[in-house]
């Protein structure tokens, strides 16, 4: 009966207190009273709780308030509370979560928060996206990272949709060693080491089902080498270069975020609408897409050789429209 004793008087002083509001005793006497049927705790027995909970680590502030009457007031719960409402904020907004999965996270940071916290809690973001969540994606992160702590092998089914929106899946024998998760462009990736070919490959961990594990590795992964430029998508570039764009001003802000620490840049003296942005960058045909994708407000100048890779791009677009 003392540690329920105990826990009641801390989610008491969770749900009811905070740096801007207290609570006496015989706030607490009327609450266990109330709530547990313990009608006769004395103030003593309430106040030896609460030094043994600070005892544990808790930070339960003492001040005197009318009368001389002690006040409690439990802060410093682990997150402030503006970092609680970002992450419910963030919960909220994430596509890969299901509302019944958005719900229980929820109530889980709602037990961090006082009674008048909560009703400031509700997130007030809304998601763009109608797409429901295909897979449960927080059972696939973690069927992974414990394969990789225990250092095992990874086996599972990978999806690709069909013309009928229906994903469909299948299995191969796979000698994968799951090395690191990684988030990239709203998308969650498993970076896998392949022992016959000696290989690393990517895969879509939503993509990813029946998710097991196998039989432990002793080889040795050889590290990854680091990109020293900006890359287009999740897949390793055929190679980098250092590429001048003619960059539109109104697109100047979107490239600073994107190439900002691989780039630098100018005006263009030539035309006051434009900057130049010289840029180390991955090349394949995704570079080429991205580059694409901001039509005439994007200009690659040089290499003469990936302006040509460009042009060639162009051309057989052209022809494919062209041809009808």
């Amino acid at each position: 009966m003392e540690h329920e004793r105990i826990i009641y008087i801390y989610d008491y002083l969770c749900r009811n207190t905070d740096e801007e509001h207290s609570a006496t005793c015989r706030d607490i006497q009327n609450y266990l009273s109330e709530t547990a049927n313990l009608t006769d705790v004395s103030p003593l027995t309430i106040r030896r709780d609460i030094d043994r909970l600070c005892a544990a680590g808790n930070n339960i502030r003492r001040t005197a308030g009318p009368h001389n009457t002690a006040m409690y007031c439990l802060i410093d719960k682990g997150f402030t509370f503006n970092e609680i409402r970002f992450m419910v904020d963030s919960v909220s907004i994430n596509k890969f979560l299901t509302t019944e999965q958005k719900k229980k996270l929820i109530h889980k940071f709602e037990g961090m928060c006082t009674d008048t916290e909560i009703r400031s809690l509700v997130s007030r973001i809304s998601l763009n996206s109608a797409a429901a969540p295909s897979l449960d994606l927080l059972e696939n992160l973690d069927k992974i990272h414990r394969i990789i702590s225990e250092r095992r092998k990874i086996n599972f089914k990978y999806g690709k949709f069909d013309t009928k929106k229906q994903m469909n899946y299948y299995s191969k024998s796979r000698e994968m060693i799951p090395v690191r998760v990684v988030y990239f462009d709203e998308h969650f990736y498993l970076r896998c080491f392949n022992e016959e070919s000696e290989q690393f490959r990517t895969y879509r961990i939503d993509r990813m089902k029946d998710i097991v594990s196998g039989g432990r590795s002793r080889k040795k992964i050889p590290e990854e080498k680091k990109y020293s430029g900006f890359v287009a998508d999740m897949f390793a570039p055929d190679r980098f270069e250092y590429v001048t764009l003619r960059v539109k001003r109104y697109l100047l802000d979107e490239m600073l975020e994107q190439l900002g620490e691989y780039g630098s840049f100018r005006d263009d003296a030539d035309n006051p609408e434009s900057v130049l942005v010289r840029a180390n960058v991955g090349i394949n045909d995704r570079f080429l897409l991205w580059v694409l994708k901001y039509g005439e407000g994007v200009e690659i100048v040089e290499p003469a050789s990936v302006r040509k890779d460009f042009t060639d791009l162009l051309q057989k677009i052209s022809e494919m429209y062209s041809a009808r």
